[in-house]
């Protein structure tokens, strides 16, 4: 074979793996395009679904917790030499979690105030707050059932099981069933045990 051979040869085979290599590029986009195509006529995307877990945590986002502390500095961002705007002063308070970095977690109060606030100062148990005045406490999920206890309205109180419309909850010694839609801190959707 001849050296004019072998370089032809060569430079066959290289022009022939770059077109494999572009074609395997093509079908590689074209795939993913298909892919997130298919999820916008979903009403979904790739990124969408990643959105909705903490990227520390990996737990749901918007999620709800707790105050831990009985006073806490809610910054405008997260780390220590951001400014305070707020500080919440109400320990067990609920808090909606929309966002996470690092050790610091973005949350909102019922009113939609918030900002950055350090994890150590939120726990994972659930409250609740109640939303209408003079709530009624029911025995069982049942509005015809016997009332145990009326709460206000502000009153923090803790949440146990959750059916689609009636949630468990306990306050100041008292206890019982009233409905989901008369609390902030819980999801509609949501089902506790």
């Amino acid at each position: 074979m001849s050296v004019e051979a072998t370089f032809f040869r060569s430079t066959t085979n290289r022009h022939t793996s770059r077109q494999a290599v572009s074609a395997i590029f093509l079908v590689k986009r074209l795939c993913l395009a298909a892919t997130f195509a298919f999820g916008v006529a979903l009403g979904t995307t790739v990124a969408s679904a990643q959105d909705a877990r903490g990227q520390v945590t990996n737990l749901p986002l918007p999620r709800y917790v707790s105050m831990k502390a009985a006073e806490g500095n809610v910054r405008r961002g997260p780390s220590l030499t951001h400014r305070i705007d707020w500080v919440f002063k109400r320990r067990g308070m609920p808090l909606q979690i929309t966002a996470e970095y690092g050790n610091w977690r973005k949350v909102q109060d019922r009113d939609g105030a918030g900002g950055w606030v350090h994890y150590a100062l939120l726990s994972g148990v659930r409250t609740v707050l109640i939303e209408t005045d003079l709530l009624p406490v029911y025995a069982t999920p049942d509005p015809n059932s016997q009332i145990n206890a009326h709460f206000e309205t502000g009153v923090v109180a803790r949440l146990g099981a959750c059916t689609p419309d009636w949630c468990r909850v306990s306050a100041g010694g008292y206890r019982g069933w009233t409905l989901k839609s008369n609390l902030w801190g819980v999801d509609a959707s949501e089902i506790r045990e």
